[in-house]
């Protein structure tokens, strides 16, 4: 398949160019060094998209040094919140930057895509997740937790109408839509960020650390019992009928119609519509509630997932160069061989065949990570769990193998995927303890370990 192939490795060339974690001053642009779209500002992509690429795939300073970048502009997104009107060291991360200050000038996404603030949190966890370093933890990642916990915790608000707290006037990951009440990923990923922190605190009570971390921050034990109250009364959209959380309060009002139902012509739609008539529809820029699905895909049972996919995808219109890859991963683990095929060859060929008519602008190097994303954590079923690595590979009807290389914990390892069976070898002294497809197998050093395709 010399497309899929000819795909990532342009796409893995081009994320080797951009980035390569000697400096934690700098970070990744959309649009890396092959155009001026952005500015070569950072966003959110960089946590969402880039750093599971490169947590499997460089050095471990690599990965640790954008999250110190965000630990560095601390002191700049709590200045950021108290604009805002936030308090108490409360802090949002801007949604653009250069050198932590907020560089996005439209209202709908620089106060409202507070979601960004979840990626950043989440970065964090996934970072410590993949590597074990638990250090980093009390060392820094506390500091960035509590801080964002407590902007979370100032920025929702009691309704006595639904007698529980909700999260209004945002805006999320789907910018066809702006200033909604209630975004379910937003609320998930704040939801999510409170109980990560407080988890973390308690982990670490007995540390003097903490105590030091405590007085620096003027912490109160007041703000734990305030995250216990949000995090048990937080109201969460959700449709009985169709039994699939609601990407938003009101979003059932829209005329649901598939993509599939749009004229000829129509695409992009941000190219052919008005903003008026966007906002209007039901259609989904990239993965929304499908985003979050993905993130906390163990809080979803397979028929659930099914439900959400179904509901969602058909209204997705791809847009974002963000979108395919996550559709791609969710179809993968739904067994859906042919979408997750279709949605990994966009991802990985978006610029090569311009297929959202904006390449001159450059290329979508965030998203080059995540046909990484859509190939590991996909095809080959990659997830690390519990500080545990796992695979469940399958493979498209058309192959006749892949392989690739991680690195994991000190260990290099090769995956190697084809008709006679998944083969997996330790290219390093140590011996590592794995699951593929849901059994434990030991891949001692040097060794390598085979089993059949599921």
């Amino acid at each position: 398949d010399v497309s899929a192939q000819q795909g990532i490795r342009f796409n893995i060339f081009q994320m080797n160019q951009t980035y390569t974690g000697e400096d934690e001053r700098l970070n990744i642009g959309p649009k890396g060094f092959t155009g001026e779209k952005y500015g070569g500002s950072t966003y959110w992509d960089t946590e969402a998209y880039c750093l599971p690429f490169y947590l499997a795939t460089a050095e471990k300073q690599v990965a640790r040094n954008l999250l110190l970048y965000r630990y560095k502009h601390l002191r700049k997104a709590i200045e950021n919140a108290e604009k805002l009107g936030f308090t108490n060291g409360a802090a949002l991360y801007p949604m653009v930057t250069m050198n932590g200050e907020e560089c996005h000038n439209e209202w709908e996404i620089t106060f409202e895509e507070i979601h960004r603030n979840g990626a950043i949190a989440y970065a964090i966890h996934d970072y410590i997740n993949y590597h074990g370093d638990e250090e980093y933890l009390i060392d820094y990642g506390l500091e960035v937790l509590i801080a964002i916990s407590r902007f979370w915790s100032q920025r929702v608000n009691w309704s006595a109408d639904k007698n529980k707290y909700v999260m209004l006037g945002v805006t999320g990951p789907n910018e066809y839509e702006n200033n909604v009440n209630n975004n379910w990923y937003t609320s998930k990923m704040a939801l999510w960020t409170l109980k990560y922190t407080k988890q973390g605190i308690a982990k670490y009570k007995e540390d003097p650390r903490l105590d030091v971390l405590k007085d620096k921050l003027k912490f109160k034990e007041q703000e734990l019992e305030n995250w216990k109250d949000i995090l048990e009364k937080m109201y969460l959209p959700y449709d009985e009928k169709r039994e699939v959380y609601l990407q938003q309060d009101g979003f059932l009002d829209k005329e649901l119609i598939p993509v599939s139902e749009l004229p000829e012509g129509a695409y992009p739609i941000h190219q052919n519509w008005s903003w008026d008539r966007i906002l209007r529809s039901c259609f989904i820029k990239q993965a929304d509630t499908l985003q979050g699905v993905y993130l906390f895909e163990d809080e979803f049972d397979e028929e659930s997932m099914r439900r959400h996919f179904d509901f969602y995808e058909p209204m997705t219109v791809h847009e974002s160069s963000l979108s395919p890859c996550v559709h791609s991963i969710l179809a993968a683990k739904l067994g859906r061989m042919d979408k997750a095929y279709e949605m990994y060859m966009r991802t990985a060929r978006l610029d090569l065949d311009d297929y959202n008519n904006d390449t001159k602008d450059g290329c979508h190097i965030t998203s080059m990570a995540g046909t990484w994303m859509a190939f590991a954590k996909g095809f080959a079923g990659m997830r690390v769990k519990n500080g545990r690595l796992q695979f469940s590979p399958f493979l498209p009807e058309h192959w006749s193998g892949y392989a690739f290389k991680i690195k994991f914990r000190e260990k290099l390892l090769t995956i190697n995927v084809s008709r006679d069976g998944v083969v997996i070898e330790n290219l390093s002294d140590g011996d590592l303890s794995l699951e593929l497809f849901d059994k434990t197998v030991e891949v001692n050093g040097q060794q390598s370990i085979k089993a059949e395709l599921a």
